[in-house]
């Protein structure tokens, strides 16, 4: 048993080696400097910039940059719309899958557009390839919308007063060309070659191990799953999503799958030091989001591995832990890492059912959503550390008597409201979804599965995954209904958006300002003090607002099943 924890080790330390180096590339690529790639990809983007008529020279400031973003993330959500209502006509489906309905089509749209990917359909059958293709490319979207809107504060954070903070277009290409396309081809030939199939064909007759012929879904499984897991997005190509013996067919593709999903969230902490000559801020940063990821990973394992004793005592064998909705060629152990680094990044992909953990050890998923900013997804993860940041540099400047100032900036009112807006917006939209689900059961219907205090956890599963542009579920809840896809859709955007404009907005607002030298009594924000502050604002805020329902949820659950 104690070596299946290796696994979860290798896996961490093996991101952390490659994240390092990472972080310094995406800092080179982003400040213009010289990189392996500029042969290949300086006039390939010189000929896509000519075709789209673009000038990536012309400096922008941050409203217009979010213009941009608000756009290109529009068109993008016609044309889904359109394939997804149309898809059983459209070409590439061999397999004849029907359309969507509208609101699912809407929900589809919306939730892999903002990185989400909370399906509420089966993937094999619940889109053609066509559609599956167009979610590949939305998938590499809304990756790159959550990295350019990083470096969006990157250039803004940077010494001296600028109105102008970069070019989105920019940003935009750059981090397709030069990072998601190239990791994700590396990926996806490593899960070829592992097993994950890649092709256009239909359905194919297979013989399970009981002797049965059975026809499965392939298609280009093995390009959705490298970009579904490096962009965070998480979206299943098939429903089992990477519990899926053809999406994740053995524990190489289990770690590969593992590291590809924590890589860019550990190299964004990494590049914002390197680009702002800034190392010892980021280790600080770095420092604060794993301290928060192993709280949450630790426990969790070790309830899993101890399994559950209600099972035991009606004489089944719990050695292996708390198999449940586990894969054995995973293990207990790989799969709550993974429970854990999904809902913490925000990738929202499973190789398990998360609604047949332990009760603690699914509220620690939930805890590691409403926190939402440990690693956190590409870009929008260093984005949400950034608006705790603010808070904290307030607070330390309250209790010291001086006025705030980050990276030279003073922080003002408009600064502070913003960032009290974008870190309450979060609980709000989790609390007031859940709540009026729960005081209106015609909303929700016979979708529950589960009644009591695990029914209202599923409940609060699906708001809270939907506000932290997660994904994944307790899938004892039926979802695609009306009620699910339209009232999740609104809290999606909501979360998503507000969540983007409101740390780039900040950013914006300290770059125009004067820059003031540190001196003696300039609060230190690069060092284990100022840690410390952070993390206990991200308990305070994020993680106590939830008490309450999670007092009616899993915990809740917990002493049900223990007593």
């Amino acid at each position: 048993m104690n070596a299946e924890i290796l696994g979860p080790i290798v896996m961490f330390l093996l991101t952390l080696l490659t994240g390092l180096p990472l972080g310094k590339y995406i800092a080179k690529v982003f400040a213009n400097e010289k990189t392996f790639l500029d042969v290949i990809m300086n006039p390939t983007e010189k000929f896509l910039y000519r075709l789209a008529g673009v000038d990536a020279q012309q400096e922008q400031n941050w409203e217009k940059q979010m213009v941009i973003l608000l756009t290109i993330n529009l068109i993008c959500f016609i044309l889904g719309i359109f394939i997804f209502t149309n898809q059983s006509w459209l070409p590439l489906n061999p397999d004849h899958n029907s359309s969507q309905t509208l609101s699912q089509a809407l929900n589809t749209t919306i939730s892999f557009l903002v990185n989400c990917d909370l399906q509420h359909y089966s993937g094999e059958t619940g889109v053609s390839y066509l559609g599956q293709l167009y979610l590949m490319f939305l998938q590499f979207v809304s990756a790159a919308t959550g990295i350019a809107a990083a470096i969006t504060v990157f250039y803004a954070l940077r010494k001296g007063s600028n109105d102008t903070q970069g070019n989105f277009y920019n940003f935009f290409l750059k981090s397709i060309t030069r990072v998601l396309l190239p990791i994700s081809i590396i990926i996806g030939i490593m899960l070829i070659f592992s097993g994950t199939p890649m092709t256009f064909e239909g359905r194919q007759a297979m013989t399970t191990l009981q002797g049965d012929s059975i026809n499965v879904s392939t298609g280009p499984v093995a390009a959705f799953v490298a970009i579904k897991h490096l962009g965070t997005n998480g979206g299943g190509y098939y429903g089992a999503n990477s519990a899926h013996p053809l999406e994740n067919p053995t524990y190489f593709t289990n770690m590969i799958e593992m590291i590809a999903q924590m890589i860019i969230p550990f190299a964004m902490v990494f590049a914002l030091g390197f680009f702002l000559k800034k190392r010892k801020m980021s280790g600080m940063i770095w420092g604060v989001m794993t301290v928060g990821f192993l709280l949450l990973v630790i426990p969790t394992i070790m309830m899993e591995m101890k399994g559950n004793h209600n099972i035991e005592a009606m004489g089944v064998d719990i050695s292996a832990g708390n198999m449940e909705g586990k894969e054995v060629r995973f293990g207990t152990a790989a799969s709550a890492f993974w429970g854990i680094a999904t809902t913490v990044i925000s990738t929202g992909s499973v190789n398990s059912m998360h609604d047949s953990f332990m009760p603690l050890s699914g509220m620690n998923m939930l805890i590691a959503m409403m926190t939402n900013t440990f690693y956190g997804g590409v870009g929008v993860g260093i984005l949400n550390f950034f608006i705790f940041i603010i808070l904290a540099v307030f607070i330390s400047g309250l209790m010291v008597g001086r006025t705030p100032e980050f990276l030279g900036k003073k922080i003002e009112a408009r600064e502070i409201k913003i960032a009290m807006i974008v870190a309450l917006f979060h609980p709000f939209l989790i609390l007031i979804g859940s709540a009026l689900t729960v005081a209106s059961p015609s909303f929700y219907g016979h979708s529950l599965h589960n009644a009591g205090f695990h029914g209202f956890s599923e409940i609060l599963y699906e708001f809270t995954s939907a506000s932290a542009n997660n994904g994944s579920g307790f899938e004892g809840l039926k979802d695609n209904t009306i009620w699910w896809n339209i009232s999740t859709g609104f809290v999606l955007i909501l979360s998503r958006y507000i969540s983007i404009i409101g740390p780039v907005a900040i950013a914006g607002s300290l770059s125009t300002k004067k820059y003031v030298p540190e001196s003696a009594g300039t609060l230190k924000t690069d060092n284990s003090t100022f840690g410390v502050m952070v993390f206990v604002v991200i308990i305070i805020i994020a993680a106590l607002s939830f008490f309450p329902p999670l007092a009616l949820g899993p915990i809740a659950d917990y002493f049900t099943m223990t007593h």
